[in-house]
């Protein structure tokens, strides 16, 4: 199908596409960065340009990731592209790429056109090139996510991905050598039951997570970068009004890394929030493969980027999504604890996840948390499953 017939199919699943930034002078939060629009004249209408400029400077350094075709066929498949199919992994890697981005160049590194590209961020883009020999290709993360449903050619939700992603890491922790070794980091899944669909507030518990550190790190260091993924189920149709101010409140925390989220069959990668609306990079795109290499600073990166803002509203979103933090250190790791005690204790009763520190066990054995929380399914007032279909 033609990049055009694609967009305009996507236009009907998603709504016509949004553009831009509304002459709201609200503030604009990109993944846990401030962007202050004042109203006024003058010298404070050159300072609201300043400050847009540097938004949208921002906002084009993040990773793009869409479909791509003509790479190598996935596995034993026929499938040399993973249009109609492959937008829920491409919102994966774009997150997943964030996260290194952080990682090896900071929060405040942004794309200079002007400047010989550099090398780290070469070496990320090249992880996740569409061939097995990347470590974080479509083609490797389909492999490592087989258990969880993943397979070339069809559509999975959230939990799938993020689970997928979490044995990946850990594969790729296990192959890597000493060479590579900065691109480690955990990756924890906060889920409220064994298979993350049965709705419910998810609960991070610190001793688990801190669990996962040790036996990533096997006693090399204290404390690995670690990326938290939380899956989520927030309503029947679309999100429950009740969980956007929580939403929207974790764009404003340092470590955050955005929402995997969009409508039925149409994932995308919401990076912003500006009021009660979502600014995000769409997969649907489709682009010819491109061959990364480190080695080679001339290589054309903008299919890789993207300086079209897109939004959506927040209320429209399918509630099956999944927030995703990236904590550098233990003390990064323990202002998002923070931050997200006090987000579940200002949610009024609609907690996104709630924090604990260890479990404990009652009378009969069984392991409970230290703290109880209202369900999502009790706020609802129904059970109810993955709204997620298939494309």
């Amino acid at each position: 199908m033609a990049s055009g017939a694609i967009r305009r199919f996507q236009d009907r699943v998603l709504g016509p596409s949004r553009t831009g930034i509304s002459s709201s002078t609200s503030e604009i939060w990109l993944l846990g960065v401030c962007y202050k629009i004042s109203e006024g004249e003058s010298s404070e209408e050159a300072d609201a340009g300043r400050v847009l400029a540097a938004f949208r400077q921002d906002f084009s350094s993040l990773i793009l990731m869409t479909y791509r075709r003509g790479f190598e066929p996935i596995g034993d498949t026929t499938y040399t592209s993973d249009v109609n199919w492959g937008c829920m992994l491409r919102s994966g890697q774009m997150l997943f790429a964030q996260a290194l981005l952080f990682q090896r160049l900071g929060r405040s590194w942004r794309k200079k056109d002007s400047e010989p590209a550099d090398e780290k961020y070469l070496e990320i883009l090249e992880l996740f090139g569409d061939t097995e020999a990347s470590a974080f290709s479509i083609h490797n993360l389909i492999l490592a996510g087989e258990s969880y449903g993943l397979a070339a050619g069809s559509w999975v939700g959230p939990y799938a991905v993020c689970r997928s992603w979490e044995s990946l890491a850990r594969k790729n922790k296990e192959e890597t050598d000493d060479k590579h070794k900065s691109f480690s980091m955990a990756v924890h899944i906060v889920s409220g039951s064994e298979d993350g669909e049965r709705g419910g507030a998810p609960i991070l518990c610190i001793e688990d997570v801190t669990k996962t550190c040790l036996e990533f790190s096997e006693g090399e260091t204290e404390w690995p970068p670690i990326l938290l993924l939380v899956p989520l189920v927030l309503g029947l149709d679309r999100v429950n009004p009740r969980y956007i101010p929580s939403l929207i409140a974790t764009f404003t925390f340092p470590q955050s890394l955005g929402i995997l989220g969009g409508k039925p069959g149409a994932s995308t990668y919401i990076v912003g929030v500006q009021e009660d609306k979502g600014f995000y990079l769409d997969p649907h795109d489709v682009q010819q493969v491109v061959t990364v290499k480190k080695e080679n600073q001339d290589v054309d990166t903008s299919s890789y980027h993207c300086n079209t803002l897109r939004y959506v509203p927040l209320e429209s979103l399918d509630p099956s999504l999944a927030l995703g933090f990236y904590c550098q250190h233990k003390d990064d790791f323990d202002d998002f604890c923070i931050r997200a005690t006090k987000l579940a204790g200002d949610s009024n009763g609609a907690p996104l996840f709630t924090v604990t520190q260890s479990h404990r066990r009652n009378d009969c054995g069984i392991a409970e948390t230290s703290s109880s929380t209202e369900t999502s399914t009790e706020i609802s007032g129904e059970e109810h499953e993955d709204d997620w279909q298939l494309l």
